[in-house]
């Protein structure tokens, strides 16, 4: 059996394990963001994210579900989009995500079961390892596709965070009862 969804049909199971996801984890370059980083002449950094992703994310917190950032990079930019968003969790400077994501994990006080990750490359696989879905962006490296349990139809900084987001919402009965601003 299949569930009709905005971005299309998915199975039963996926949309079940859905409705138990309490803490959604992404990780930012090629998720939140397209993965280009423009650098200018004197050093600043610029990054470009989609207000919509923003929206489900605060969406999320409206249902009582927490969000999560690992990032192997360090910047002030991300640190001021996360804390626009209010995410209570943001991890930066972290190679090891795998253990990145125990942390968070323990922190939150939630079972990996009750946990989605969310990555495009490399080393967004260890998240996977602890959580109930491992979910790909649209256009994640190859192999990590591979290793996902969902795919995005979007791509990364091109909506693939909302629409996980709205999938969240929909698997809690809460797609319709959102209202509110961009950010």
């Amino acid at each position: 059996m299949s569930i009709s969804t905005l971005y299309g049909e998915i199975s039963a199971e996926l949309f079940i394990k859905l409705s138990k996801i309490k803490l959604l984890v992404c990780d930012v370059d090629g998720v939140f963001s397209d993965g280009s980083i423009y650098l200018g002449n004197n050093g600043e950094e610029f990054k470009a994210f989609n207000t919509k992703d923003g929206y489900g994310i605060k969406a999320l917190a409206d249902i009582g579900i927490d969000v999560a950032v690992v990032t192997g990079r360090r910047s002030q930019i991300v640190e001021n989009r996360m804390k626009s968003l209010n995410v209570r969790y943001l991890i930066q400077g972290r190679v090891d995500k795998n253990a990145a994501i125990q942390e968070i994990i323990q922190q939150c006080d939630v079972s990996p079961n009750e946990v989605m990750s969310v990555g495009d490359d490399m080393p967004d696989i260890g998240m996977f390892e602890h959580s109930a879905l491992g979910i790909a962006v649209a256009d994640a490296h190859p192999f990590v596709i591979t290793k996902a349990d969902y795919v995005t139809t979007l791509g990364g900084g091109k909506g693939a965070v909302r629409e996980i987001c709205d999938l969240l919402l929909q698997a809690n009965n809460a797609l319709e009862q959102q209202h509110g601003a961009s950010i």
